[in-house]
């Protein structure tokens, strides 16, 4: 059983930056694909980022395209998901995510999340 514990949320005037952080402990990290979503409360769940286990390669939701970054350390069990040029739109509940086999964009599919971290920028 896997265990996803993210942190980093805060407040952020818009056009600053953020680094939120996912800390997995109970299985094989470097096994999983790690992913990042995120919602606004009465809206759909938001397909932010992914990083592929098999490859390395990295996916990003439209929305957050050149700025945002994921990555990954499989030393510290941790991905990361750098938010640069931050606007009021990227207010939202953020959560990680992680899978053996599926990298896609529906949070559903993950096995394991976490509970989520609070972002909040400020126009």
């Amino acid at each position: 059983q896997v265990q996803l514990v993210e942190s980093g949320g805060g407040l952020v005037r818009a056009g600053g930056s953020l680094r939120l952080s996912c800390a997995a402990s109970g299985g094989t990290f470097s096994r999983y694909n790690m992913a990042w979503f995120r919602q606004v409360p009465g809206k759909e769940r938001e397909f932010v980022a992914v990083t592929r286990v098999s490859d390395g390669r990295t996916y990003y939701g439209d929305s957050v395209k050149g700025r945002f970054t994921i990555s990954r350390d499989n030393a510290t069990n941790t991905v990361d998901l750098q938010m640069n040029s931050l606007r009021p739109e990227d207010t939202a509940v953020y959560y990680c995510a992680a899978d053996r086999s599926y990298f896609g964009n529906y949070l559903g599919n993950y096995n394991y999340r976490g509970q989520g971290t609070q972002v909040t920028v400020s126009s």
